[in-house]
């Protein structure tokens, strides 16, 4: 083979060399698809499908307790044979938590038969308590016991270390027994404005039960500030009301 021949047959081998080397890599980056948390596939360091692992906003079912209902929904009689709803959920992890997460309420009668079933959504900063409270969901039917659950599959839980500031209660005081209402006054011990704030009050009476729920906004309540509270009722209590547990609903950081 000729000088001329053994030069062409090199440049020929490079060329095709430099074509391969880029066909290899245009497949690779057409084939090859780096792990992320929405492929649908358990990748990278996963611990789950599209959960858990340092990458991923979200964790796995596997690695959260899951919501617990401290107080199962509790159905309060109101004027013109109006039914109201209290419940109380329980976020246990403390470094996770949950926006918005779906939920089902359902209401039975005396007879235990079904008469009422309501979705909703909650959402619960890490290790806390938060209240559901449901005005008005009946009217004209008794009910007298409620169940409310969570679907597991549907609650996308996040790494979170947040705690919501607290919010003192103080100078509570119950007014009247023919219509009665609670006053009191909140306090705001941060350096934040907080605007149309839910609060939601649950009335106990000496053995523990609820015997009354209701709630109110506050449009603003200011930095180091303070606001009253009143909350009415347009009937008598059932019962003799012993403790009033007053929840502030704030909103906090997530995806």
């Amino acid at each position: 083979m000729s000088w001329a021949q053994r030069r062409q047959a090199l440049i020929i081998t490079i060329i095709a060399v430099v074509v391969a080397a880029i066909a290899l890599l245009v497949s690779i980056s057409v084939v090859y698809k780096a792990p992320s948390c929405t492929d649908g596939i358990q990748d990278g360091n996963e611990v789950g499908i599209d959960c858990g692992g340092t990458s991923c906003t979200y964790l796995c079912t596997s690695q959260v307790q899951a919501p617990v209902v401290s107080i199962q929904p509790r159905p309060l009689s109101n004027v013109n044979n109006r039914t109201d709803v209290i419940a109380y959920v329980d976020n246990t992890n403390t470094n996770a938590a949950i926006k918005n997460a779906p939920y089902t309420l359902e209401l039975y009668g005396p007879n235990n038969n079904f008469i009422i079933k309501r979705k909703g959504t909650i959402s619960l900063p890490p290790h806390t308590t938060v209240p559901i409270f449901i005005p008005h969901i009946l009217q004209g039917k008794d009910a007298t016991v409620g169940f409310l659950t969570f679907d597991a599959p549907a609650l996308h839980w996040f790494k979170s270390t947040f705690s919501p500031p607290t919010l003192s209660v103080s100078n509570i005081q119950v007014v009247g027994t023919t219509t009665p209402h609670i006053t009191a006054t909140i306090k705001n011990p941060t350096t934040n404005t907080f605007y149309n704030v839910k609060v939601i009050i649950a009335v106990f009476d000496p053995v523990g039960n609820v015997i009354a729920a209701s709630q109110t906004i506050i449009p603003s309540l200011l930095a180091q500030g303070t606001a009253p509270l009143v909350f009415t009722w347009n009937m008598p209590f059932s019962g003799i009301p012993a403790k009033e547990e007053i929840w502030p609903i704030l909103s906090f950081p997530g995806p």
